[in-house]
């Protein structure tokens, strides 16, 4: 059963998404995000879990032609953050993303956190250094960098790309991160850890989660989301979903008979 006395963060209501070739690829999908919570999105691949995902930051306005219906509304404020008007800068300075392969920009450690800071015009330093140091401590990568705030962001490994990504995300104070498979480009170690870090930050803000990987699914979230072909299959707290799922299709999956 889903803990109706968790807060509500996001929910979307009815959202449908056509890409700018006319496909359909969401369909009436309503789902609510929980505060403070990993919400788990699984299913085979071409099923619309990474078009769900990038609804959520308005990264399809991004391409034009595409076209959103429904909505996905933000609490408290209930704000629908695809209503005309709605700033997609603003949406993605409250909903950041992390994506499946590590895409530090080609600028200093330093200037990757930071970059989120000058997009909103910060110009006081002293602000920028020491939201900088909160980011990296926040990634569990400030002990590994601090003397080479200077040094390419790309002389990191994959795993500390990735996590400078994850703290060039929660530079700007995100109330909802993002994350697409953001481990399939790990090895075990560097999984483990980002795991790990995620599981820190669910005390901090509201995560929603890519993955193809059942096991990394039920170790990490809260509530889990079976999406095909588009729409919502079956949704409930992990547990439930992985151990007495409702509908068959939801159980072929998980036990691999299916996709």
């Amino acid at each position: 059963m889903v803990n109706t006395s968790t807060p509500i963060k996001a929910e979307s209501k009815n959202l449908n998404f056509y890409y700018s070739n006319g496909h359909l690829a969401l369909k009436n999908v309503s789902m609510p995000i929980y505060e403070n919570k990993i919400t788990a999105l699984i299913g085979p691949s071409g099923c619309g879990k990474s078009t769900f995902l990038r609804c959520f930051n308005r990264m399809h306005d991004l391409y034009p032609g595409n076209k959103y219906d429904g909505q996905i509304v933000m609490h408290p404020d209930n704000t629908n953050i695809l209503a005309d008007g709605v700033d997609p800068i603003e949406v993605r300075m409250r909903i950041s993303m992390v994506f499946q392969k590590p895409n530090p920009f080609p600028k200093t450690i330093f200037e990757n956190v930071a970059y989120g800071l000058r997009v909103r015009d910060e110009k006081n330093h002293r602000v920028v250094a020491d939201k900088v140091e909160e980011a990296l401590k926040g990634a569990s990568l400030w002990n590994e960098v601090k003397d080479r705030l200077n040094d390419l962001a790309f002389n990191l490994s994959g795993g500390q790309q990735q996590r400078l990504c994850i703290a060039r995300a929660l530079a700007t104070d995100p109330e909802i991160m993002l994350f697409d498979e953001p481990t399939s480009a790990l090895d075990p170690i560097a999984t483990a850890n980002i795991e790990e870090l995620m599981n820190e930050l669910r005390g901090k803000l509201t995560i929603l989660v890519v993955t193809h990987n059942m096991q990394q699914a039920a170790r990490i979230s809260d509530y889990t989301a079976y999406m095909y072909l588009g729409e919502m299959m079956e949704y409930g707290d992990t547990d439930t979903i992985f151990t007495r799922p409702v509908r068959k299709e939801t159980e072929d999956y998980i036990t691999g008979k299916f996709g």
